[in-house]
């Protein structure tokens, strides 16, 4: 069974944004993640995806985080549970990736 998949948005420091993720990012809800994300991005200049509350990200989820690092300055605090997944996937060389 997947764990829901909670967005929570918020303001971070000097004009950049925070998304809180938490649960499971998979092909079920990579669509809403990438919504969320994408209204982060056109509220501010940079924007900290938080994934330290997610216990599972699959392809989807990575290929949303992918379409937008490369024309974004995206950066991604990770589990080490995901910190494999982003190194291999090659996400640590196209956005600012700390493993918590």
């Amino acid at each position: 069974m997947t764990t829901a998949l909670t967005l929570v948005p918020g303001p971070g420091d000097e004009g950049d944004r925070i998304l809180t993720v938490t649960g499971e990012i998979d092909m079920s809800n990579a669509a809403e993640f990438g919504s969320a994300l994408d209204r982060e991005l056109a509220a501010g200049a940079a924007v900290t995806v938080d994934l330290t509350a997610v216990t599972y990200l699959d392809s989807a989820g990575v290929a949303v985080l992918f379409d937008r690092a490369d024309a974004h300055d995206l950066r991604l605090v990770a589990p080490r549970l995901l910190g494999r997944v982003l190194q291999v996937s090659g996400l640590t060389r196209v956005a600012k990736v700390t493993i918590r």
